[in-house]
């Protein structure tokens, strides 16, 4: 074989390679670190709307970094949800009947809900105390929204967050 063609089968060997890294990094990417969900329903609004594309990064979630009003993804019973977190770990929570929210026994001022809060579900009176490994979240639009008030969705375990939303891809603008 002659040297020119030794040369151009490196480089089309070293361009695949590259290619393959490239693809690897990609899938690596999208596993552990940031990831595209589309929001479906309206329990975000007015925040997140139906059919919004956002990322989410997935470091957080493994590393117990979520905050109060991080907006999170979970799934219940193999479908996404997108929700806004309250309760931390080890924490205790009551909704009263005029839909203000205490934790551990203080009232909290919510600046995401939409309207009053209808029914507290199961953090009405005496309240839910979370586990050590678990979250308590809420939809903005409180009245549309299935949540940890119900039991269906009830405490999210934090080995069930799958991200925290970091941006709304489309339409482009940030988060509160």
């Amino acid at each position: 074989m002659s040297s020119r063609k030794m040369k151009k089968a490196g480089n089309v060997l070293s361009f695949s390679l590259y290619i393959l890294l490239v693809i690897v990094l990609a899938i690596a990417l999208r596993a552990f670190v940031i990831e595209r969900v589309v929001v479906v329903g309206a329990s975000m609004e007015p925040t997140l709307s139906d059919g919004d594309d956002v990322l989410i990064e997935k470091i957080s979630a493994r590393t117990g970094g979520i905050k109060r009003y991080d907006i999170v993804v979970f799934p219940v019973e193999g479908v996404l949800l997108i929700k806004r977190v309250y309760g931390l770990p080890g924490e205790h929570i009551r909704i009263d009947e005029t839909g203000l929210i205490y934790i551990n026994g203080v009232a909290i001022d919510d600046k995401y809900a939409r309207e009053i809060m209808k029914d507290p579900g199961r953090a009405g009176d005496p309240g839910v105390t979370l586990a050590d490994d678990e979250y308590f979240v809420l939809g903005d639009n409180r009245n549309n929204s299935i949540d940890s008030r119900a039991l269906e969705v009830g405490s999210v375990r934090d080995k069930n967050i799958r991200g925290r939303v970091i941006i709304r891809l489309r339409p482009f603008s940030g988060i509160d």
